[in-house]
């Protein structure tokens, strides 16, 4: 079910992405710890996406989207984490393609939380 909505639709999509490397984390490398981190922050972004589509203000708008933006940060950071630990290979094109589609979320929150900054003013 697709949303007209790009970023609910991408963020939704990542969170399911990060919910399957949680299961893979946890069945092939038995990796509880950093996994579970990883799944708190990347589903977060999401979840606070989608929260602030009900948004009761602009700033309550920007607020949600500034959450979800930390959340994506944070999720970059347990990612590159696990990649240094080698429990997720470097070179391999998924995990390639988790980064490429965190970076899109990051550069697309960066933009609405800005445009909608500037629009207040």
């Amino acid at each position: 079910m697709r949303s007209e909505n790009q970023i609910v639709d991408l963020s939704f999509q990542f969170s399911v992405r990060i919910v399957n490397l949680y299961k893979y984390l946890t069945k092939t490398h038995s990796e509880y710890i950093l996994s579970k981190q990883v799944l708190r922050s990347g589903t977060s972004i999401g979840a606070n996406v989608t929260e602030a589509q009900d948004a009761q203000s602009k700033k309550d708008f920007i607020s949600k989207l500034s959450i979800a933006l930390k959340e994506a940060r944070e999720t970059h950071y347990w990612l590159r984490l696990l990649v240094e630990t080698e429990y997720l290979p470097k070179e391999n094109r998924r995990v390639i393609s988790v980064f490429e589609e965190l970076e899109v979320l990051i550069k697309l929150l960066v933009a609405i939380v800005k445009s909608t900054k500037s629009s207040l003013v």
